[in-house]
């Protein structure tokens, strides 16, 4: 066996390991962070969950970390006393981001993660197998549920070779996107192989799980090995270690091979990670902003390797530097060995270890401005300022292009110097707290902005207008932005549906709500992106009953059945050309044709012709979905004292 199918079949509590079957496995343990996190607690609450079921479960506060007003606050006290109520760990603010911490502290090889975040893949680093979902997913698994899943495609990444001085584990993963595209991972886990795998560290290996997400698959998983023994024992944790090895002759579904030795430093150019070229073919590109950190690229590793090269220099006039270290054991370590004070020197700007800027937690760049990032999303609009242009590039390309002023190629600094990992990392887990032993009377604190989520009704019968027509690889971003003004309506979601599509068509939310609700019309890799399931509730919210799609991401389309709204797709690609916004299209004896497994007939009873659609889901999503949603079909079963659901 490969090494994601040994982990799944460790797991698999229903279903066989063959592709396109639906499994469930069992999930060791689970994380939120706040910007998901008060929306998933809300759940599992009304799943009526005294302990989580979990081996571990941990909640993070990286997120929304400005606050502006009180929501912010309220809600991270919020998920402080359900945490403490309900058996979880509890990061601080300040602490760090939820990924780069979990690796530091708790990830385990062998072990499944299930978090609401969609980076949660970063924990493939370290041998897990880590998947991102929306919230109410992390909610039935900390309730003791198995994650259902189809059974994807496993797709074995054999890199070979060693990077050259400059090139980075960065610059790997941008060019595995600029081969298979955003949408090139759907329905795919990538397992990592090859001699070049012995050269990667922990933190590399998790910079390029981390943004297996951009390329929509599954999960992305590296074997653990020797490199993860000295991780582990570097982080006092040997113990947490076991190799696991695909097997000499294990298959796979395809293989992409990559030579370290042949790589140069990449980047990619707004406003798609998969938008990538070499940094060398990128032109003449003043800088304005320079931004470091994120999960992606906040590790000790990262950091250092951007204080040594802006030692003793200055950066660029015209630029401003942002950085963020990923955790409190990495801005700790950065003070005491004087690599903080080489940043500060060079002008860098230092933020709290924190999401930051990635999520448009502050640091939105002027107007037409030019921001490099070693962030892993550039989508339109995300960065807060809807006419600057973001590029993904690696650390070393970040600060090289910080004292130049311009996007260059790091290699024109000369000889680079060598970061090794410590042998050991300073530990101190003061700022994580456990769940106390008599939780029981813990008081949960709700603070006024935080809103029941809603719920749908029984599916019925449609006939409503196209609310929007949208094309291809609309993200979670254009559905459902987020940014310093938007986060703290997280907890809000009649609030924060008055803002759904905003930076696309600001009208959305009030023809929805004059319309009575509606449908959405998209194209190929609808849903992209983040896991936030506020993409599927603000639609809900506002009365949405089905998007039609020519495809779908995985996590958002798994969040509109959790909401109860059908996800479906064009059988003729071309009738998505046909339809209008404001048409309005009819689906009758829907229940009988959702049921049936056939295809749907659609009426454009605007325009007088009909055309078909598929429901691509599983059995189980189909009686979901005829429930109006996940809670609604739990509900169900738990009054017909259907325990296995």
């Amino acid at each position: 066996m490969n090494l994601a199918q040994k982990i799944i079949s460790k797991h698999l509590v229903e279903g066989k390991m063959v592709k396109g079957n639906e499994i469930a496995i069992k999930i060791d343990q689970t994380l939120t962070q706040d910007s998901t996190g008060t929306m998933a607690y809300l759940q599992l609450e009304a799943l009526g969950v005294d302990k989580v079921k979990t081996e571990l479960s941990v909640a993070y506060i990286d997120h929304n970390m400005l606050q502006e007003g009180f929501e912010n606050a309220d809600d991270h006290n919020y998920i402080k006393t359900v945490a403490a109520k309900h058996g979880i760990y509890f990061s601080r603010p300040g602490n760090g981001i939820c990924h780069q911490v979990h690796l530091e502290r708790f990830g385990k090889p062998g072990k499944t993660l299930l978090g609401s975040d969609s980076h949660t893949p970063t924990g493939g680093g370290i041998g897990m197998l880590a998947i991102g979902a929306g919230g109410l997913d992390v909610a039935l698994a900390m309730a003791g549920e198995p994650y259902r899943i189809i059974m994807p495609e496993i797709i074995n990444v054999k890199l070979t070779g060693k990077l050259k001085p400059w090139v980075s584990a960065k610059d790997i993963i941008l060019e595995l996107l600029r081969r298979l595209t955003v949408k090139g991972g759907v329905g795919k886990i990538f397992e990592y192989s090859g001699d070049g795998v012995a050269t990667l560290s922990v933190p590399e290996r998790a910079t390029i799980t981390n943004m297996g997400a951009e390329l929509g698959a599954t999960t992305s998983i590296f074997p653990s090995d020797f490199k993860t023994y000295e991780f582990l024992k570097a982080q006092q944790r040997e113990d947490d270690f076991e190799a696991i090895f695909a097997d000499s002759d294990a298959e796979y579904d395809g293989v992409v091979e990559i030579n370290l030795d042949e790589l140069e430093p990449m980047v990619a150019l707004p406003h798609s990670p998969d938008n990538v070229v070499k940094v060398k073919d990128a032109g003449k590109v003043k800088v304005d902003q320079v931004a470091i950190g994120s999960c992606t690229n906040s590790s000790y590793t990262d950091m250092m390797k951007v204080a040594s090269i802006l030692k003793g220099r200055l950066i660029a006039e015209g630029v401003s530097l942002v950085v963020s270290p990923g955790s409190r054991q990495v801005l700790n370590m950065l003070a005491k060995n004087g690599a903080l004070s080489d940043l500060i020197s060079a002008g860098a700007r230092i933020l709290e270890c924190a999401c930051g800027p990635c999520i448009g937690m502050g640091q939105a760049p002027a107007t037409n401005a030019v921001s490099l990032r070693t962030f892993n999303r550039n989508f339109y609009g995300r960065c807060g300022t809807k006419s600057a242009k973001v590029y993904l590039v690696s650390p070393e390309v970040a600060a090289a292009s910080a004292l130049s002023g311009y996007l260059i190629d790091p290699r024109e600094l000369g000889e680079e110097v060598k970061i090794e990992m410590p042998e050991k990392f300073i530990v101190n887990d003061n700022m994580i707290i456990k769940p106390p032993k008599d939780s029981d009377e813990f008081e949960v604190v709700r603070g006024p902005n935080i809103k029941p989520f809603p719920l749908n009704a029984p599916l019925s019968d449609i006939e409503k207008r196209v609310l929007i027509k949208v094309g291809d690889d609309i993200t979670t971003d254009h559905i459902m932005p987020s940014n310093a003004k938007l986060l703290p309506l997280r907890s809000n979601i009649p609030e924060l549906s008055k803002h759904c599509f905003e930076t696309i068509d600001p009208e959305f939310s009030k023809r929805a709500v004059e319309y009575g609700g509606g449908i959405i019309v998209g194209g190929n890799n609808y849903g992209q992106g983040s896991s936030r399931e506020h993409a599927a509730l603000a639609p809900l919210q506002l009365g949405v009953k089905a998007v039609i799609a020519k495809s779908f991401a995985r996590i958002h389309k798994a969040n509109l059945i959790n909401s109860g709204i059908l996800p479906l797709t064009f059988v003729n690609a071309d009738d998505y050309d046909k339809i209008e916004q404001g048409d309005v299209l009819r689906i009758d004896n829907v229940i009988k044709q959702v049921m049936s497994k056939d295809k749907i007939t659609v009426l454009n009873e605007t325009k007088g012709y009909t055309f078909k659609v598929d429901l691509d889901v599983t059995d189980r999503n189909r009686e979901i979905l005829l429930e109006g949603g996940l809670i609604n079909y739990v509900k169900k079963k738990e009054k017909s004292n259907i325990k296995n659901f």
